[in-house]
């Protein structure tokens, strides 16, 4: 069985990194531009013949070619700041996206050639944005007029933007004296916050911590607005929330506070924001993509509920702060609070906004469950940007340790969420007096290092993510004619959900098609979109949608989209996009996997053979075509199954394990199959295609009593 499954395996590999061109956009440069301007932007990637188009997932970001490879961008006036996904679309459809970051109000300008010392200083203004990529064993060095007591805001956006620059930051004055650095402020991206101590120019130098070359960036030196981050971090559902806003050159309604950052104090002010309407949809919304949680791209997000709030000091939009959204009235912590002998009272549920306010804080709190049962407790920091990693413990009225809580979350193949928060369902006893710590695994302590803690009668739940299925590396979702393609499906199932999830494409266009999957409590699923024969051309967004219940109530979530960012096969590295965009080609599919039957019902512990049939809308493919599963549950089982050469169909067998839980499955397999194919028609060669069938509903049902 071993020899096997590593068979399967390698099966699945190999068709993987072959197959026929996925367009992938690895480089688009420049990485932005202002509203209301038209920037020249060159890409990069594989398999981008004739590229004739670009795809935001904004109206207001449009694109025309100008030659093979470059596009004239133009960005509308009212295009809000923030970041956007643009994919290259081309004869083999639609490319993996990357970031593109729109500016207002900040004069955009490009590197020049040869600015690494210096006497070669690139002169700047303050309130620039600089676009320019990393020479290796090289600093970009640039230099910057100030006034004495200016504060300017020094900030390099790589990471943020797709970029795999590893940034280091490094301020000097004009006769070189090194005055502050930086890295890995956000993520691996630095930032340098200084006064100037008096009129003159100053020197910032910027490098790759590695001195490799090629990777892009946007280097920002302003003196406008800066925000460090809001307080509290977690609002109620449905009402206005008064939150203090922390920052730089905040504006005049600003006040100097008592929270400062690497030696500078931050302002404050406060404003009133109105969250949205995510609690229902269990979604996240963003002005910016969120990416810099940690040092890779991350699915940080895709376990909260919440948004971006975008404070407005002075009127004018600053950059975005994660925010949690609950359904329950959020308190503030209250210090002094790290005394485990007097801990800050909490009545049940509770939501609290808290901070680690000083190194080695310990921030202890106390509560009394109503009733017995399983109680969901849970931090939330790397999830809203909170920089620190928490560790949990809660504690009974004898100073017995009730549970100790740490990281979680899930990493499967691309798809990355695992994060430094601590969550889990604990058991508690009513009226019995429970005590819980909170506190940084690395005793760190400060403005930035804030968190939200949750304590909560268990409440089950699921949030679904789906990412395009592409190994080793990113790609966009393309469906030919008569085709088939795959999005892999994660669920993270919350407080002990057990119940099914079933995942449906919703606004699908015409001739394409999908089954909704049925995820039976296994985390891993797959949905498969298919075409019809003469499906219609399209390029645009599919809402998926992911249902299941609570009891008697109805739970119905968005399926949050995610993309590849790295190439890597071994590397996780998502991170979350808008719009789930789908390409429908005119070309057919070389061949077609389908169940005539898509239907069959089977006791736990028996086989079910299922018929399979092969379309070959090229009519030089005559080849064999090996199916094997894909994404199978655990309990199902499906040996490797040859369809001949030039044969229309065959048999699959199921075997469900005797254990298998009575309930409905979604299966497919993976067809395999040497197809000739050339980008030149006239030098085809055999090329190994996998393409998904059609999904088959396994209906499972409890074995016969003996």
């Amino acid at each position: 069985m071993r020899i096997a499954s590593t068979l399967i395996v390698l099966l699945a590999a190999t068709a993987a990194r072959a197959d026929l061109p996925s367009p992938r956009l690895d480089r688009v440069f420049p990485l932005g531009g202002a509203a209301g301007s038209t920037v020249e932007v060159e890409i990069a990637g594989a398999d981008l013949d004739d590229a004739k188009s670009l795809h935001f997932d904004h109206a207001g970001l449009t694109a025309t070619p100008v030659k093979d490879r470059t596009f004239r961008v133009t960005i509308a006036p009212d295009v809000p700041p923030g970041t956007y996904d643009v994919r290259a679309v081309g004869r083999y459809g639609v490319s993996s996206p990357r970031l593109f970051e729109v500016s207002r109000g900040l004069a955009e300008v490009l590197k020049k050639k040869g600015n690494h010392d210096p006497a070669t200083a690139q002169p700047v203004a303050v309130n620039t944005v600089v676009t320019g990529t990393v020479d290796a064993n090289r600093e970009d060095v640039y230099r910057f007029p100030a006034k004495a007591g200016q504060r300017v805001v020094v900030e390099c956006r790589a990471q943020l933007l797709d970029s795999a620059l590893d940034g280091t930051l490094t301020l000097a004055d004009a006769a070189g004296k090194p005055l502050a650095s930086n890295g890995d402020y956000s993520g691996r991206d630095p930032l340098v916050d200084f006064v100037a101590p008096k009129d003159g120019d100053y020197l910032v130098s910027l490098a790759d911590l590695s001195f490799r070359g090629g990777h892009p960036y946007r280097l920002v030196i302003t003196d406008r607005p800066h925000v460090e981050n809001v307080f509290p971090r977690a609002v109620q559902a449905g009402k206005p929330a008064t939150l203090t806003v922390f920052g730089r050159n905040l504006g005049q309604k600003a006040k100097p506070t008592a929270w400062a950052v690497n030696g500078l104090p931050l302002d404050g002010y406060e404003e009133t924001v109105a969250p949205p309407n995510v609690l229902a949809a269990g979604t996240f919304r963003f002005a910016e993509h969120p990416t810099t949680h940690s040092v890779l791209p991350t699915g940080a997000t895709s376990a909260v509920v919440g948004f971006q709030v975008v404070p407005t000091p002075d009127g004018r939009p600053a950059n975005p702060v994660p925010v949690a959204v609950c359904d329950a009235p959020v308190s503030r912590e209250a210090e002094p609070n790290d005394d485990p002998t007097a801990p800050q009272p909490l009545t049940l549920p509770a939501v609290v906004s808290g901070r680690f306010d000083k190194p080695r804080d310990a921030d202890w709190f106390a509560f009394t469950p109503e009733a017995d049962g399983p109680h969901a407790v849970e931090v939330f920091c790397e999830r809203i940007a909170g920089r620190a990693d928490p560790y949990l413990v809660v504690l009974d009225d004898k100073d017995a340790r009730v549970a100790e809580l740490d990281d979680g979350g899930p990493r499967a193949n691309a798809f990355d969420a695992l994060v430094r928060d601590p969550s889990g369902v604990v058991n508690l006893q009513a009226k019995r007096k429970y005590r819980v710590l909170v506190q940084d695994r690395y005793g760190r302590g400060g403005a930035r290092y804030q968190y939200v803690l949750t304590v909560r009668k268990a409440a089950p739940d699921f949030f679904v993510a789906a990412v395009h299925h592409q190994n080793p590396g990113p790609g966009g979702t393309t469906l030919r004619r008569g085709g088939a393609v795959h999005l892999d499906l994660v669920c993270q199932f919350r407080d002990g959900f057990a119940g099914p999830v079933t995942v449906a494409a919703e606004g699908l266009p015409k001739g394409v098609h999908a089954a909704p999957t049925v995820l039976a409590g296994d985390p891993r699923g797959v949905l498969v979109l298919w075409a019809d024969a003469d499906a219609p051309a399209f390029l645009g967004p599919i809402r998926l949608v992911a249902t299941g219940a609570r009891g008697d109530a109805e739970l119905r979530r968005e399926v949050r989209p995610y993309t590849r960012v790295h190439e890597q096969a071994n590397q996780a590295s998502s991170r979350p996009t808008r719009d789930q965009i789908l390409c429908v080609l005119p070309e057919p599919a070389p061949f077609a996997v389908r169940f005539p039957k898509d239907r069959v019902e089977v006791e736990a512990g028996q086989k079910a053979d299922l018929a399979v049939a092969v379309d070959r809308p090229w009519p030089d493919f005559k080849g064999a075509v090996t199916l094997i599963p894909l994404g199978f549950p655990g309990t199902v089982q499906m040996g490797t199954v040859a369809v001949g050469e030039g044969k229309a169909d065959g048999t699959v067998t199921l075997t469900t394990q005797a254990g298998t839980k009575p309930g409905v499955y979604t299966l497919a397999v993976t067809g395999q199959g040497q197809v000739p194919f050339g980008k030149d028609p006239a030098k085809k060669a055999n090329t190994l295609v996998a393409v998904p069938s059609r999904p088959v509903t396994l209906v499972v049902k409890p074995a016969a009593k003996k």
